[in-house]
């Protein structure tokens, strides 16, 4: 854009100069070239205050690494680099035969202390009749001290096994439970809509639940933004809502057109945190 305004006045000059007639002395010549560092020098300033500009953006956007929550092989992966896709979109699979055969298992030992437990039940009720019985026989004194210690010892027993054995069933839900969440992981879904990239994934691999080697990248389709640098002056003229115009070198002649999202007066070059080195 300067060099744009110095060639425009330069060539104004020379035309003026031209059409005029004005000779070329000690007098002209500066007055063309003073007027013309006042005249561009000021145009510069008003549109660097009034139209702030940057030429150091960058397009940023929000990725997600994919990792599984379970351990297994990979029998699926029916997404494609950079494919579009839908939010719920499966993205790859896991063999789930150890988590059905886990959560079958969970299931009949559940199902068996249940039924443990009815009869517990059924045993603590008899149990209960018997030292009724044998309060009764006390009460009237025609039975023994010792018949009613041995039915309130068996009743009292029972009980506690019936304790234990509802603790054992919670502790079995919730490990079925857990069995079932880890069998629903074993199918991976899109968190949203976007597309995946860097996609070496295949069947027969190995996933596992390690934070620092996700098996895939996927980008966010609603997450991207161009982020500029601009000088501290230019930035008293800008404010969210304002009209912003994009170009792009690798498209020349076209113009984006856009809105300022935001003004962030923070810079990473300043940024420091509380640490104890100097």
């Amino acid at each position: 854009m300067d060099l744009l305004l110095i060639l425009t006045y330069t060539a104004l000059c020379i035309g003026i100069f031209k059409i005029f007639k004005i000779p070329l002395n000690k007098w002209t010549v500066p007055t063309a070239v003073l007027g013309g560092v006042i005249i561009i020098g000021t145009l510069i300033m008003l549109m660097n205050y009034n139209h702030p500009y940057s030429e150091l953006a960058r397009n940023y956007y929000v990725s997600t690494p994919v990792v599984p929550l379970v351990k297994g092989r990979v029998t699926d992966v029916p997404v494609k680099p950079n494919q579009q896709v839908k939010k719920g979109d499966v993205l790859f699979r896991i063999d789930a035969e150890p988590f059905q055969e886990k959560v079958a298992s969970l299931t009949a030992r559940l199902a068996s202390n249940t039924d443990f437990l009815k009869a517990l039940d059924a045993r603590l009720r008899s149990a209960s009749l018997d030292r009724d019985r044998a309060q009764e026989l006390m009460r009237r004194g025609i039975g023994k001290q010792r018949d009613l210690d041995v039915t309130q010892a068996n009743v009292d027993d029972i009980v506690a096994q019936i304790d234990q054995q509802k603790a054992t069933l919670n502790d079995l839900s919730a490990q079925l439970n857990i069995a079932k969440y880890d069998l629903e992981q074993t199918v991976v879904y899109a968190p949203s809509d976007g597309h995946v990239v860097q996609l070496a994934l295949r069947p027969g691999m190995i996933a596992a639940p390690f934070m620092f080697r996700p098996v895939m990248t996927f980008i966010h389709e609603d997450a991207n933004a161009y982020v500029g640098w601009f000088w501290q002056n230019s930035m008293q003229r800008l404010k969210a809502g304002d009209e912003a115009e994009v170009v792009l070198d690798g498209i020349p002649g076209r113009i984006f057109k856009a809105k300022v999202q935001s003004v962030i007066p923070a810079m990473a070059p300043g940024n420091i945190q509380a640490q104890a080195g100097l």
